[in-house]
């Protein structure tokens, strides 16, 4: 089954963020679009790239109204340690979630149990709850922040554009579909 308008389960987390060890839960994401964006490990070689060209394109997500959560099984103390040690990392300024006892990884279908770890799963959470994408990589596949910021611009004018739809590549400003018995065939 898929998750895709599923409702996020509920959870609470501890996250470093911005020097701060803050609470986490399904309570503080309502409201608002969220992207949680599941790693491996701490200390790794593919994550800090991820994590920095993310922390590269904050700025442009959160002008979409868009918080983003790193989210791996270690715990809040090694997320401070990460940021503390890695050049990568320290450029970071959204939340690095603990997940220890693997709740979120579970809840988002992600998690390795044998290894304990997650795999490398995006997710975008409108601000009533719903899962509108996710994609899931093996753990030697990187994501791209501007893909995923492209997606994020899609799903939100969709979500305000009832009827219309958004066609591959479409970037802020193309034309967009409005499907149709007119339509059919037609492209």
């Amino acid at each position: 089954m898929s998750l895709i308008n599923t409702h996020i389960l509920p959870f609470k987390a501890t996250a470093y963020h911005q020097g701060s060890f803050v609470p986490v839960s399904d309570e503080t994401v309502a409201g608002k679009w969220s992207v949680f964006v599941f790693y491996p490990a701490d200390f790794t070689f593919v994550c800090p790239t991820e994590l920095a060209d993310l922390a590269d394109r904050y700025a442009d997500f959160q002008k979409l109204g868009v918080e983003i959560y790193g989210v791996s099984t270690d715990t809040h103390f090694s997320h401070k340690a990460w940021h503390d040690t890695s050049e990568a990392i320290r450029k970071v300024q959204y939340p690095l979630v603990g997940d220890p006892t693997a709740t979120l990884a579970r809840n988002f279908e992600v998690l390795i149990e044998e290894e304990g770890l997650a795999l490398r799963g995006t997710f975008l959470v409108n601000p009533e709850g719903l899962i509108k994408l996710y994609e899931v990589h093996d753990n030697g596949i990187g994501r791209d922040a501007s893909e995923l910021l492209r997606k994020v611009k899609a799903a939100q004018y969709v979500a305000s554009h009832p009827g219309e739809v958004c066609p591959a590549k479409w970037q802020e400003g193309d034309k967009t579909l409005t499907p149709s018995l007119d339509l059919v065939g037609k492209i």
